[in-house]
């Protein structure tokens, strides 16, 4: 059970954040479920913003990715009912609003793979993008988008 296995590590997951433009937040195709990019709201904001590389360290944009992937579940539970249908994650691409002499994008992602992996073992295991952008929407550090395989 996911929802205990999270209750376990200490994660809260949020409410599920509305869209900002006009889009859908999840679209399921089949057994797959589609994300449209996930910002890291915080209660409605986005509390870091800028660049990694400049006004935001290395550490910090991890955190951002982490929030990211804990928005991105509130999104799923809000669209499924439950973490439990997750079957596995199968890709996250994401978005690192990057200095120009910023190269580790793929280190900013780490700690959200390294969280689907905690909560759901093997099946958090994923493909993955670290794509390093001039800027995001909001001045956002990240943004992300999933495939999930639901029941």
């Amino acid at each position: 059970m996911i929802d205990e296995k999270i209750k376990q590590l200490g994660i809260n997951i949020p409410e599920a954040v509305k869209p900002v433009g006009v889009y859908v937040p999840a679209l399921r195709v089949g057994n797959l479920l589609f994300l449209s990019g996930i910002l890291p709201f915080r209660e409605g904001k986005i509390l870091r913003k800028g660049k990694v590389g400049k006004q935001v360290s290395l550490q910090e944009a991890g955190e951002e990715a982490i929030q990211t992937v804990l928005n991105a579940l509130a999104v799923v539970k809000d669209y499924v009912g439950s973490l439990d249908k997750i079957k596995r994650c199968i890709k996250i691409t994401g978005y690192v609003a990057s200095s120009e002499e910023f190269i580790e994008q793929p280190k900013v992602l780490n700690p959200a793979s390294e969280l689907m992996v905690k909560i759901f073992g093997d099946r958090g295991k994923h493909c993955r993008v670290a794509v390093g952008v001039c800027s995001l929407p909001l001045d956002a550090v990240v943004e992300m988008d999933f495939i999930f395989e639901v029941d």
